[in-house]
């Protein structure tokens, strides 16, 4: 599908959200939707689903599970189901595996399923071994994972031992950001990949991690962290051993955390994702399909903002940051 067919049904989709074609007596759907853990990413998602359950007149019930664990989500999806007044679903799944028969029961019990942030299967909804979802809608994160290898090749000139930190295993997601990562690397030959860990999105075992991996490279020269709770433990390693400014970190999300370590020169980069458009877009998305529509993308991509030291305080990016309530 076409970038272009894709951005033209987007706009079809945004007029059709403030048409006036709504009435009290519209038959409207009740929409479900079930995060992947409570983060700052998630919370401005819920603001954008928020704001289009508001512009749509709908009425959404929301539950976050407490980790990341398909143990901690399926009993929430469980209960979700067995409630039968929700026609639809808007999740991300912890994994990309483990959470398709449960999903799949979920749409055999007549809900539709529509997928943020993160996939089923391999995320080809079409030609995939999983197409029951309506639409994939999130970032590109392979390309997530190479803007962060170029960004860290341009600091250090092209020369230096890096090091990734990661989340879980199964992860579509982060699994991108890590591949994309790995692969922009492997552009520079005087650049070296010495190590990648999974923190289980615990920031604690994050830091952790990357002290000792500190400690067993003295000459590390930067970090790339795949997701807030990444960042935030490699920030907070980096910050401890007294090596800020020293060792260049790459954070994924643009937590209030990672803005003020880019403010003091910590982090680097800053790669802001667009969760509040994942969150309205998933909305529109179901909205659509209830009304009719047959044409709704497979897989829709929301890009991404690359922020500074330089242009931070810049309100065309800034308006990205992760402001959470």
């Amino acid at each position: 599908m076409s970038k272009k067919f894709t951005l033209l049904m987007i706009v079809a989709l945004l007029a059709l959200s403030v048409a006036p074609s709504i009435t009290a007596q519209e038959d409207l759907p009740k929409i479900g939707f079930l995060p992947g853990v409570v983060d700052p990413f998630y919370q401005v998602m819920e603001l954008g689903v928020n704001a289009a359950i508001a512009d749509f007149g709908l009425e959404v019930v929301t539950q976050y599970p407490q980790d990341w664990a398909v143990a901690e989500q399926t009993p929430i999806l469980e209960a979700m189901i067995a409630r039968g007044d929700l026609d639809y679903i808007i999740t991300a799944p912890v994994d990309k595996e483990q959470m398709v028969a449960p999903l799949q029961a979920a749409v055999d019990a007549g809900i539709r399923v529509i997928t943020v942030d993160t996939f089923l299967g391999d995320g080809d909804y079409v030609n995939g071994p999983v197409t029951f979802p309506i639409s994939y809608i999130g970032s590109d994160n392979v390309e997530g994972g190479r803007i962060a290898a170029e960004a860290l090749a341009e600091v250090l000139g092209g020369e230096g031992l890096v090091y990734v930190q990661n989340t879980n295993v199964g992860v579509s997601t982060t699994e991108q950001r890590g591949q994309g990562f790995i692969e922009g690397i492997a552009q520079y030959p005087g650049m070296e990949l010495v190590g990648m860990d999974y923190n289980l999105d615990d920031a604690n075992t994050a830091a952790e991690q990357t002290a000792a991996v500190l400690q067993r490279e003295p000459e590390l020269a930067g970090i790339f962290g795949v997701n807030v709770f990444s960042a935030q433990g490699a920030g907070t390693a980096v910050i401890n051993a007294g090596l800020g400014g020293q060792v260049q970190v790459i954070a994924f999300d643009a937590t209030q955390f990672a803005i003020e370590q880019l403010r003091a020169g910590v982090v680097t980069l800053v790669i802001a994702q667009k969760p509040f458009d994942m969150g309205y877009l998933a909305v529109e998305f179901a909205m659509a399909d209830w009304r009719g529509v047959t044409s709704l993308p497979r897989r829709v991509t929301t890009g991404y903002a690359v922020i500074t030291a330089e242009n931070v305080d810049d309100p065309e990016v800034a308006r990205f940051i992760y402001q959470v309530p």
